[in-house]
């Protein structure tokens, strides 16, 4: 502890009085500048927003001495001598590479956090899954009695936190593409969960989205990867790692595979997937990931335990409860048709009653209408789109109004209620609007939240 200690003040003493510049002034970049002005950093805080739109941030930041600049020349003539990027910014922003010229570092708070953590880091990335799979690591290691940090894209930056773990603890990271895109640090035990092309509005290129895809493994010789045998990019980057690659399968014996409702190790049984209360076979390998990486630390009950106990990431077909034989899921973060279809497809059985609609992004429904008409018993329309996903429906050849009832309710509320009401015993009332929320609600959460008040405190 001592040795760690000295490691963490250490850095902090070689940033005393050093000039830091933190681009991007985001909640989760807040707790990061309070940890440089603690090593006695002089910090400035950039953002593209004007001071007025960042509001009370912008004043609490200047109270603590905080220098703001602000606005679209936020990146111009930096004179700073390290240089936090936020995940979001390229690395080739004209500003940073004029600012590298002249002597700056450019870093992260990610690079960082892993340059002085002390405990074992397991992260993950991918294309799918990644949030699921990281809260399921985290869950399954605190299930088998492990003292759990839990951060990275998934919302909450680990460096302030760094100098409370010890070598026993262990660090559960999600990491987006952007965030590895100039890391030169990988952990102890990376997962890939897939690849597919993302993110190619921010990358040059599907290959540089790859490429960056890699930094999580590309840097440590002795790393644990696990990864799926089903994906052709995961395969082709199994083979760089090549020593220590654990893979994962959905539809062939592997290292971790599932058959006849059992996942198994190695041949040795892990857990039932009767047991878990995710739906959809993308959850079954999301399980597999896990256990890939956490089956060396704890004893196979800790599976068993998260299975049936964890009910999902909040809004990500997260299971709220069930009621007279009906079970309600809350998929509020399908805000597109796409993420909706997506939903539909983890549910086997035609039992849906599907809660659909909400803010207008003028986005195309005639894909989703085919899907619905196979999956859903009944779909109950509101928000503003809702005339039209309906459109979308009576231009649907296949869908059959006789086999999939549509209603149409004004109230989200009462929509909800609605969709109870016309539920069976052994039916699933999902919320997957297919939509975005801006039409009644702030965001997708509360949406979500409220979905689930109604579901526990009205019905």
């Amino acid at each position: 502890m001592i040795v760690i200690t000295d490691k963490i003040q250490n850095y902090k003493d070689s940033i005393k009085g050093k000039r830091i510049s933190v681009c991007g002034i985001g909640v989760s970049n807040l707790p990061l500048i309070d940890f440089l002005l603690s090593a006695g950093s002089s910090v400035t805080a950039r953002d593209m927003k004007e001071k007025q739109a960042l509001g009370e941030i912008a004043y609490s930041l200047e109270e603590k001495g905080v220098r703001l600049i602000c606005g679209k020349e936020y990146l111009d003539n930096i004179d700073d001598e390290i240089i936090f990027r936020t995940p979001g910014l390229r690395y080739d922003k004209q500003g940073f590479v004029d600012a590298i010229k002249k002597g700056a570092v450019l870093t992260s708070e990610m690079q960082v956090f892993f340059d002085l953590c002390p405990c074992k880091i397991i992260a993950v990335t991918g294309s799918d899954g990644k949030t699921t799979t990281t809260t399921l690591i985290s869950e399954i290691l605190k299930a088998g009695g492990k003292k759990v940090w839990l951060g990275g894209n998934i919302g909450k930056p680990l460096l302030p936190d760094v100098d409370k773990m010890s070598e026993e603890d262990f660090a559960v990271v999600e990491l987006s593409s952007f965030q590895l895109h100039t890391m030169t640090s990988s952990p102890e035990i990376a997962v890939i969960t897939n690849i597919s092309p993302n993110h190619l509005d921010y990358h040059t290129d599907y290959q540089e989205y790859i490429d960056a895809k890699k930094n999580i493994y590309r840097h440590r010789k002795n790393i644990k990867l696990i990864t799926n045998a089903e994906n052709s990019i995961t395969l082709e980057m199994a083979k760089e790692v090549k020593d220590n690659v654990t893979f994962f399968s959905s539809k062939n014996k592997s290292d971790i595979y599932e058959e006849d409702g059992v996942i198994y190790v190695n041949s040795e049984k892990a857990l039932e997937t009767k047991d878990i209360l995710l739906p959809g076979i993308h959850n079954v390998e999301n399980y597999m990931a896990a256990i890939g990486a956490t089956s060396e630390f704890v004893d196979k009950t800790a599976f068993t335990k998260v299975a049936t106990t964890f009910k999902g990431v909040e809004h990500r077909l997260e299971y709220v409860t069930e009621k007279n034989g009906i079970r309600f899921y809350n998929g509020s973060i399908d805000s597109t048709p796409t993420r909706t279809m997506a939903a539909l497809s983890a549910f086997k059985e035609r039992n849906l009653v599907v809660i659909c609609g909400g803010y207008d992004k003028n986005l195309d429904y005639s894909p989703l209408a085919p899907v619905m008409a196979e999956k859903a018993k009944c779909v109950v329309l509101t928000g503003a789109c809702a005339d039209k996903i309906k459109k979308a429906f009576d231009e649907c050849k296949e869908f059959d109004t006789q086999k999939t009832i549509v209603k149409e309710v004004c109230d989200f509320d009462e929509a909800v209620i609605t969709a109870y009401k016309s539920a069976e015993k052994g039916d699933i009332v999902l919320l997957s609007p297919a939509a975005a929320s801006f039409d009644r609600f702030k965001n997708f959460e509360i949406r979500g939240r409220h979905y689930k008040d109604i579901v526990l405190n009205r019905i």
